[in-house]
């Protein structure tokens, strides 16, 4: 984990010496990756609810004292 850490922050100083232009082209790629990878996490629980309700795993209701009591 440490190792991680110490090439996290050369990675961070790296892009602190970047120029302006390099660092605004990093930041549109990443946000970019941020919202591809948001949307994917979306689909597979969208995925994963359907299963679910296909398999009876899934329920549904409007009682808000069960629904405190589920969590």
């Amino acid at each position: 984990m440490k190792t991680q850490a110490i090439q996290f922050n050369d990675l961070v100083d790296q892009i602190y010496a970047m120029p302006l232009e390099d660092k605004l082209e990093l930041k549109n790629i990443l946000e970019h990756n941020i919202a591809d990878t948001r949307r994917e996490e979306f689909t597979n629980n969208a995925k994963k609810a359907k299963e679910e309700h296909k398999s009876g795993k899934l329920s549904f209701s409007s009682n808000i004292t069960e629904l405190k009591n589920t969590y």
